[in-house]
């Protein structure tokens, strides 16, 4: 049996001599095969490696080739056959021909008839190969916690499917509320580490007193408050994934202590004097541009570098084609059925808003959108007037336009005539007026009790991201300002 490194081609035929033959006129033609003389090793190798092509010889010593052509075709394996024999007929190749063969070869051939035969065959394949990969690609609708089958999830899911098996970092990054922390997850759960922990923390909402502590753990007495030893986030992670979000949030001197960590895979907690080790895989993520981070010189560039292995970007919700109505689809009927509404579908001029929105939210803001809409009404069908602002209502035709819309500030009456007009007198003015800080902490406060506590959730809402909201009542609480 001749061998070869990586053959394409595998030759079934039981004389040697005409063996030697086929291979030599494959061999001028830069095509590898390898020959076997039994119909038994034959199907060996094609359950075990696929070939791309068989060239099969149907009078065998041990079966006939027409048993292993049958054989291909019940498994439906991604395997092309020429049949090749001496005893040809319209029978025979009508047969073969049913049975899935691509070709069928009567000897004597010369070896030009037998390279383009091989040829094509092999260049079917690849096509086939190609479009099939197509077909599955667009029926991948949803993916590890992602909903969407557009182009640019597509790419996206390919980057994780390619990603998943390695333990280099990956740097995910894109707009607020496109689920980043979903992308690290889907990675942990495609990768080889998928049975063990999967550890998130939120560089932009912990302080940045005991953002040391949450990564790394401390022992007892490290500072006040420390009354026993903790575990950090890189213990718990061990042999899986730790995710570090908004990662550009995270203070300069406990970057060049993670660089280390990156390098070494060793730590010590605060306080502590014995260096640990464990083994996990890093995922990053961020809603800032990190390049511009760096050179703004409040991200080191060698951390970027050591971090930035494979990015991964995810795109805003307003370039995936049709996905904003497979997600509110998706969000309706789930809501519907925890709220014990009617709702099934959205009717075609209220998709057709869904569709062209700018969604500056994102998901986050489709999802909230969704939710209120179920929660406040109930019907079979999502009408365009049930669509909040700046979705509904008169705002509907510029934000269906793909416009950011914002109602328009109102200015209450006795604030216009304390501040622009000699009608009311100064006492009026002060009570009307409020420091900015107290009307933006209303705001906040206001949006996060209609979301029932849940951060995220309110700065979506709000425009902004959820590290604002945190910073913002850390700042609050330190002043006294309650």
């Amino acid at each position: 049996m001749a061998q070869v490194d990586d053959p394409r081609i595998l030759l079934v035929e039981d004389t040697p001599s005409l063996a030697r033959v086929y291979v030599q006129y494959l061999e001028k033609a830069a095509l590898g095969a390898e020959h076997v003389e039994t119909g038994r090793s034959a199907l060996d190798i094609v359950r075990s490696r696929q070939p791309p092509l068989v060239l099969l010889d149907l009078n065998l010593p041990d079966m006939n080739g027409m048993d292993i052509l049958r054989f291909i075709e019940e498994q439906q394996l991604p395997v092309a056959v020429v049949v090749i024999t001496a005893h040809g007929s319209i029978n025979v190749a009508v047969e073969a021909m049913q049975h899935g063969a691509y070709d069928f070869l009567v000897k004597p051939f010369n070896a030009d008839r037998l390279i383009v035969t091989c040829k094509n065959a092999l260049e079917r394949m690849q096509l086939a190969r190609i479009v099939e990969t197509y077909r599955d690609d667009l029926a991948r609708d949803r993916y590890y916690g992602f909903i969407g089958s557009s182009l640019a999830m597509q790419a996206v899911y390919r980057i994780i499917d390619s990603a998943a098996a390695s333990k280099a970092t990956a740097f995910i990054s894109g707009e607020s509320g496109t689920g980043k922390e979903v992308c690290a997850e889907a990675i942990h759960r495609r990768s080889p580490r998928r049975d063990r922990p999967f550890v998130a923390i939120n560089c932009g909402a912990i302080p940045k007193d005991l953002m040391e502590s949450e990564l790394f753990g401390h022992v007892k007495g490290a500072f006040t408050g420390a009354v026993a030893e903790r575990e950090g986030a890189a213990a718990r992670a061990d042999g899986g994934t730790l995710f570090l979000d908004e990662i550009c949030e995270m203070e300069p001197g406990l970057q060049t202590k993670l660089l280390r960590f990156i390098q070494t895979g060793t730590y010590m907690k605060v306080g502590g004097s014995r260096l640990e080790s464990v083994d996990i895989r890093i995922l990053c993520a961020t809603n800032r541009d990190p390049l511009e981070e760096v050179q703004e010189g409040r991200f080191r560039e060698d951390l970027y570098y050591r971090l930035h292995v494979i990015p991964i970007h995810l795109p805003p919700l307003r370039e995936r084609e049709d996905d904003p109505i497979e997600i509110a689809r998706h969000f309706l009927s789930e809501y519907a059925r925890e709220e014990g509404k009617r709702f099934h579908r959205l009717d075609d001029e209220a998709a057709r808003i869904v569709r062209t929105y700018a969604w500056p939210g994102n998901v986050r803001q489709l999802q909230n959108v969704i939710r209120q809409i179920v929660v406040l009404h109930d019907a079979e069908v999502v009408t365009p007037d049930m669509l909040p602002p700046p979705l509904g209502g008169p705002a509907a035709g510029t934000a269906a336009a793909g416009v950011e819309t914002r109602p328009a500030a109102r200015t209450a009456p006795s604030a216009r005539r304390g501040a622009c007009g000699p009608a009311g007198p100064a006492e009026d003015t002060r009570q009307a007026v409020k420091p900015l800080w107290q009307v933006e902490k209303e705001a906040i406060e206001r949006a996060v009790a209609a979301c029932d506590g849940n951060i995220p959730r309110a700065a979506a809402l709000l425009e902004i991201s959820a590290s604002t909201i945190y910073r913002k009542k850390l700042a609050w609480d330190a002043e006294g300002r309650t």
